[in-house]
């Protein structure tokens, strides 16, 4: 086997390796090239989930997203989202590091952004939603053994009060309409919290645009060309 023939072959074994462990590909075309980057089942943080249970791991996307934006051969990013949420922190760290990139970067929630998919979903320069998806709003919730004592609820109180202040100021919402929907205890069974289907996360300011693939590539290559 020749030289080139071996680097082809390792690519080949580079990209594939790529989609099996982190669900990414890079897309290759005459007007822009695009990093695409799935998030999907649950953000796993720093405890580990149960191997029955589909994760994202935050370990795995955070350096990932470093390189990306370090790579000068890749122009954007670009990210689907179909996930019920998970880690709080880990979200959030991940969702910072995507709202501080340099280059174009566009989200598009699927199946469902629920939970701290709401900040993933707002960390883009642009985001969408298929009219078939769902986004779920809800105030934060803690599992394990908690400490009852006013310090404990503090810290909860305060870590939502950053979920909600990095999801008014990446999106249109405002604060008042975001904390409602929390609170709400009319909107789901058994809970609190709002399930904001395509065209109502639109209506309300959380999402830019109703739409798929194709508009989400369309509106990559734009931002690409105006960058350049």
């Amino acid at each position: 086997m020749s030289e080139t023939e071996n680097d082809s072959s390792k690519n080949e074994l580079n990209k594939n390796d790529k989609i099996k462990e982190l669900s990414s590909v890079e897309i290759r075309s005459s007007r822009a090239r695009i990093y695409c980057l799935t998030v999907v089942g649950e953000i796993e943080g720093h405890i580990i989930s149960p191997p029955t249970v589909k994760v994202t791991k935050y370990e795995h996307i955070i350096p990932e997203l470093v390189r990306v934006e370090e790579d000068s051969e890749i122009d954007a990013l670009m990210i689907l989202l179909n996930t019920v949420g998970g880690d709080v922190e880990a979200g959030l760290a991940i969702s910072e590091l995507i709202s501080s990139m340099k280059k174009p970067t566009v989200s598009i929630v699927l199946g469902g952004g629920h939970s701290i998919g709401v900040p993933l979903a707002v960390s883009t320069d642009f985001s969408l939603i298929v009219p078939s998806a769902t986004m779920t709003v809800h105030p934060i919730r803690t599992t394990g053994t908690t400490i009852t004592a006013p310090q404990t609820f503090e810290q909860m109180y305060k870590l939502q009060d950053r979920l909600i202040s990095f999801v008014t100021k990446h999106s249109g919402i405002k604060e008042e309409k975001l904390r409602a929907m929390m609170l709400d205890s009319g909107n789901i069974s058994n809970d609190m919290g709002t399930v904001l289907f395509g065209e109502e996360a639109v209506e309300c300011g959380l999402i830019n645009k109703i739409g798929g693939l194709s508009d989400a590539i369309s509106h990559i290559n734009s931002l690409v060309e105006n960058e350049k």
